[in-house]
């Protein structure tokens, strides 16, 4: 199985895409298949980041893989400024990841959520379509120690903080 990384940006076409949904996009090691071949290939990218459509990988052999964002079930909100805003300090004061642009606000389709909305006088509509939301002001998105990740980030964050010596 070939593993891919980050490519640098490129005019070469790329070989093959991958298909994968924001979950996916935001891990920094995962296994997927390539759209076209079927061939099972491995990611991995820097921790905290976030693949987008468009991004580039290339494999040890030079090979360009494109990734494209999956389309997903999504809940969008259209409405005057003030309702957008008000809807996304809900829905952001609950943690959920939000796609904001200048008409509309998107997030994962949840009915719980939907309801909520309703309640403050918008009325949000399914949709599929790709999904990129915000990712957060520092470029890693927000985390909290009870990650499944904690014990190696916390481990990792030791050594650097062990490395810099006294003082």
């Amino acid at each position: 199985m070939q593993v891919f990384g980050l490519a640098p940006a490129t005019d070469e076409p790329p070989f093959d895409c991958l298909n994968l949904d924001f979950e996916t996009r935001s891990k920094s090691r995962f296994k997927s298949r390539l759209m076209t071949t079927g061939e099972e290939v491995g990611v991995l990218v820097a921790r905290g980041g976030v693949l987008r459509g468009g991004s580039l990988l290339v494999d040890t052999l030079g090979r360009l893989v494109e990734v494209v964002a999956a389309d997903e079930e999504l809940l969008r909100v259209e409405d005057r400024a003030f309702a957008l805003m008000r809807c996304a300090y809900h829905l952001g004061n609950r943690h959920v990841r939000i796609e904001i642009t200048e008409g509309y606000l998107q997030f994962r389709a949840d009915p719980v959520l939907a309801e909520m909305l309703r309640q403050l006088g918008v009325h949000p509509v399914t949709v599929v379509s790709a999904f990129e939301p915000e990712w957060g002001a520092y470029g890693g998105g927000h985390q909290h120690g009870h990650e499944a990740t904690f014990p190696e980030d916390y481990a990792l964050a030791q050594a650097v903080f062990a490395s810099r010596g006294p003082g």
